[in-house]
């Protein structure tokens, strides 16, 4: 049988599709962006205006490499899980540009209750001179700052939306399914265990939230063998192979581990390493199939 559609039907069929077109062209127009190169990722990082203190970090943390590493493409939509004082989410939101958005996210601060502490304050590598201490600033302030700042300088960067939800409720609601380009999570997925976060709830909202081919790049200190995360609170250390086992019962697959920021002679036994020295740390790129 053969079904006549009307003359008013046909340009109602027409308008549908046209639409449906243009949505599928906005959805993919991130993802057919090209990936920056190293020498723009290396031209944003050393911009002049970004902070001292970033300036400091980027010693430790190689963001060229990090960036280079994800793979950074303009446009995208990224969430920056334990975004903490912003210093990825700046980096993302400089790379990712003004078409993109980046969500930092960081829980909200409950003055009923007070948050588990670790046995012991995080150490780094090479010890630096201590900063000079600074009244307590929200979460909100430090990045509507970073925010500021950066517009008072002329950077083209993304626009940055906080999310104060829990760790193992990270995605704002807008992005829960298939929205999201690229997820981060920098040295705190081991803190996860002294502060109780339901990891594995915690994987799963941040698969359910990324497209198809989207990231999830987990940056952290690494343990010895045998030590899972029970060196979380203490030497905040994480073993990889554990971490990366929870990440894949997600339904994650690793795509590239990244060796830029490992360090061989650290003996791993320590909070801080002895002599003095970078922590041994890894990087490990999953992709949502």
């Amino acid at each position: 049988m053969r079904i006549q559609l009307l003359p008013c039907a046909r340009g109602l069929l027409a308008v549908a599709l046209l639409a449906s077109l243009i949505g599928c062209a906005i959805s993919d127009r991130s993802s057919a962006a090209p990936t920056l190169s190293r020498d723009r990722i290396a031209q944003i990082v050393a911009s002049p205006d970004r902070s001292a203190a970033d300036r400091t970090n980027d010693i430790r943390r190689h963001p060229v490499d990090m960036l280079a590493f994800i793979g950074i493409k303009s446009g995208w939509t990224a969430l920056d899980v334990s975004t903490g004082g912003g210093y990825t989410t700046e980096l993302l939101a400089r790379a990712i540009g003004p078409s993109g958005t980046v969500y930092a996210q960081s829980p909200p601060r409950d003055p009923n209750r007070t948050a588990p502490a670790p046995a012991a304050p995080e150490g780094g590598g090479i010890p630096t001179a201590a900063a000079p201490p600074r009244p307590q600033r929200s979460t909100v302030d430090v990045l509507a700052d970073r925010e500021k700042n950066m517009q008072a300088a002329g950077v083209a960067a993304a626009h940055i939306v906080y999310v104060g939800q829990r760790f193992d409720d990270p995605v704002p609601p807008a992005m829960a399914d298939g929205k999201l380009d690229l997820v981060t999570l920098m040295f705190n997925y081991h803190d996860f265990g002294f502060l109780g976060v339901k990891r594995a709830q915690l994987n799963r909202a941040v698969f359910r939230a990324l497209k198809p081919g989207g990231l999830y790049v987990i940056a952290d200190h690494a343990g010895r063998p045998g030590t899972l995360i029970s060196e979380s609170g203490t030497l905040h250390r994480i073993e990889e192979s554990f971490l990366r086992g929870e990440v894949e019962a997600a339904g994650f697959r690793l795509a590239e581990e990244g060796d830029f920021l490992r360090n061989p002679n650290d003996p791993r036994d320590r909070n801080t390493p002895e002599p003095p020295q970078p922590k041994d740390e890894f990087v490990l790129k999953f992709v949502k199939p």
